[in-house]
């Protein structure tokens, strides 16, 4: 073994344990940066070829492992567009230049423009429900775009679907063919009645009379008619007609619907193409109950606030009470997080070692939920860190003494002649 081997074999020691205290103070530094990941040095040895009685020594090397898969603890806050993933997962940010990357660090706010950004300046990346229920792109980034909620502007949705939930009675007396809500005269009879508020494409309240009229055992016909179009003081006849029709059987034993048809399709006056549900009717030996129904679209409003539920999905709460879909959150995954490569504002991409960026939804397979009003915390335990650093401090001094050992031979061999 020569002496310079030996010095050399000290300044790796102490460069590595520097390597050591470098990722100790990082964590730290960050033990209080949301979403931050521990860092630690890994060594490995550095053998170098010997011979015979004769020892060469190499030295050691290093290799930084960042602890991304290990969650933090949740800390709960008390704003909404404060996120967290419980469990796997990671949301999808980018810069200001467009770029995509992963990150946990869900501290967002709204900017000036309305969109969601965290403390680095990243921007929140979701699907949006313009074009209906979004999916998400398994192997990209296609069709992600900047959440971005306004409150400033108004907005009306049309009414597309409802549903009704209710009991017709088993014991109604039939009503003549002849004098059924579908003639639309002034003699029509029905059984039961009720009305529902949908909205046309301006977000006009369009009120719904719904007509239930039995036509025999276990048969009902149900019509649907614009209120607005009946006439003055009365009913019957409306204008135009019924918007849409349909009939109904019932099984006389169980009192449940038979198949068949189970809806009223028809078109909203001023909006569009619209279906009641009538699946959840029953006819039971009680009388005319009805026990839920409800339509989507909503009146022009600004936007009260946002909830944001487990699976990711953006509501807009609007001043009527109204609320609608805007975004969906998707979370990302690898098959080997801890080998994602760590990018300055606490953010990842895509490493070598790390498997391919696959994207879907909160809940689904191994990723984890979506929590609003929380931030997950720096998974940096003080205690370990500090334990870590007078670890490496004495193992830095005991590399320096090797050097300096070497250093004091070297000059006696030098001083030999003297």
């Amino acid at each position: 073994m020569s002496l310079y081997g030996m010095m050399r074999t000290g300044v790796s020691g102490m460069a590595a344990q520097a390597n050591r205290l470098s990722t100790t103070a990082d964590n730290i530094a960050n033990s209080d940066t949301t979403g931050y990941k521990r860092a630690s040095t890994e060594f490995s040895t550095l053998v170098m070829p010997s011979t015979g009685g004769s020892y060469n020594s190499g030295g050691v090397t290093t290799t930084v492992i960042n602890s991304i898969s290990a969650q933090g603890v949740l800390q709960y806050t008390t704003s909404v567009s404060d996120l967290a993933v419980d469990g796997n997962g990671f949301f999808v940010v980018q810069n200001p230049n467009g770029t995509p990357f992963l990150t946990r660090a869900g501290a967002f706010v709204p900017d000036g423009e309305g969109r969601l950004v965290n403390a680095a300046g990243f921007q929140l990346m979701a699907y949006s429900y313009e074009n209906g229920v979004p999916a998400a792109t398994v192997n990209g980034f296609d069709g992600l775009e900047p959440v971005r909620i306004t409150d400033g502007q108004m907005t009306a949705s049309p009414s597309t679907e409802g549903y009704y939930q209710g009991n017709l009675p088993a014991g109604a007396t039939p009503v003549a063919a002849g004098d059924l809500p579908t003639t639309n005269t002034t003699t029509a009879q029905y059984t039961s009645k009720s009305s529902m508020v949908a909205y046309d494409n301006l977000g006009n309240r369009k009120l719904l009379d719904v007509y239930f009229t039995n036509t025999g055992a276990g048969t009902w016909q149900v019509a649907v008619f614009d209120q607005a179009a009946a006439t003055p003081g009365t009913s019957f006849p409306y204008a135009g007609g019924a918007l849409g029709t349909a009939n109904l059987t019932f099984d006389n034993t169980t009192g449940q619907l038979t198949g068949g048809t189970d809806s009223v399709a028809l078109t909203i006056p001023n909006g569009g193409a619209f279906n009641l549900d009538l699946s959840q009717l029953t006819q039971l030996g009680a009388g005319f109950t009805v026990s839920g129904g409800a339509t989507n679209g909503n009146a022009p409003s600004t936007i009260d606030k946002v909830q944001i539920s487990k699976d990711g999905t953006i509501y807009a709460m609007y001043g009527d009470g109204s609320t609608r879909a805007l975004y969906k959150i998707p979370l990302a995954t690898v098959q080997s997080p801890d080998r994602l490569a760590v990018l300055p504002g606490n953010v990842y991409a895509q490493g070598t070692d790390s498997g391919d960026i696959t994207i879907g939804f909160a809940n689904e397979g191994k990723l984890g939920a979506v929590v609003s009003g929380a931030l997950e915390s720096s998974n940096v335990d003080i205690a370990e860190e500090l334990t870590d650093m007078i670890a490496a401090q004495r193992s830095y001094t005991a590399n320096s003494k090797v050097f300096q050992t070497g250093s004091d031979l070297m000059d006696v061999l030098v001083n030999l002649k003297r």
